[in-house]
């Protein structure tokens, strides 16, 4: 059995994000990491390792699409122990939406090969849509498995799987090669180890294009149907702050009492 983690480098989560006059959007983290694995992604690295681990999976492909710089993340994956890893990558992407993604990455799935189970995490922490991995789904004609807590049994071509839903946990049944998507119910992620980072760190990872996936005008700007033309921060909330003054907190308690019923708050 074959496992594919699609996996996404976003920028860190105590990372400082600008927005200039021209839309321009830019990222600075004090700690010298601006970038950083999906946090999400995680939770689905370390289930395709786990697959390996429990489920006798052969391979488990650390699979992102992205820039060279993209590699870092394909390298926490490879440190934590996935087997191979993918970059895909080609100027031809940049502007994708979630669908666009979702072309890219069903192609790449395909040409992995023999792929069973596609992971992925509940949702990429910048974007936030939780669209891709229902949409590569779709694309690759796999059943889609999404609030996945536990993967429960996998065998004579089925696998059974825990949801976290609101009104509770639901246990089901598809046929396989399926899309898993988890939540971080499912499991504590490993820290890479030190020989793993250093394999990790010599790791040939093969970067495919457009041209090697055979994805002619299916992503990009001109596919895209999201318009980031304008984008803006938000503006600063407005707001001041009075203090109340008297002779005892019985006091202050009434005067703020009395405000709050003339500002109809209560």
């Amino acid at each position: 059995m074959k496992v594919v983690v699609c996996t996404k480098q976003t920028p860190s989560t105590t990372a400082v994000i600008t927005v200039d006059d021209s839309g321009q959007v830019s990222w600075d983290d004090p700690g010298g990491k601006p970038n950083v694995v999906n946090p999400w992604d995680e939770f689905a690295i370390e289930e395709g390792i786990r697959l390996k681990e429990k489920h006798g999976a052969t391979d488990v492909v650390a699979l992102t699409v992205g820039d060279e710089a993209s590699k870092e993340a394909l390298k926490t994956g490879l440190a934590m122990g996935c087997t191979e890893a993918v970059l895909v990558s080609d100027d031809v992407f940049a502007g994708s939406d979630s669908l666009g993604t979702a072309r890219v990455l069903a192609a790449a799935i395909n040409k992995v090969g023999d792929v069973q189970i596609a992971l992925f995490g509940k949702s990429a922490i910048d974007g936030d849509t939780g669209q891709t991995a229902v949409q590569t789904a779709r694309q690759l004609g796999w059943t889609p498995l999404t609030f996945v807590s536990a993967i429960k049994e996998i065998g004579d071509g089925q696998i059974t799987v825990e949801r976290l839903l609101d009104e509770g946990k639901q246990n089901v049944t598809a046929p396989l090669p399926a899309v898993v998507s988890v939540v971080k119910e499912i499991n504590e992620p490993r820290y890479p180890s030190f020989m793993g980072i250093r394999k990790a760190n010599r790791a040939n990872i093969p970067a495919w294009t457009a041209a090697d996936l055979e994805l002619n005008g299916d992503a990009g700007a001109a596919a895209s149907k999201v318009d980031w033309s304008h984008i803006y921060a938000i503006p600063p909330r407005q707001g001041s702050v009075e203090i109340i003054e008297a002779e005892s907190v019985a006091e202050q308690a009434s005067i703020l009492a009395d405000k709050l019923f003339e500002e109809k708050v209560i």
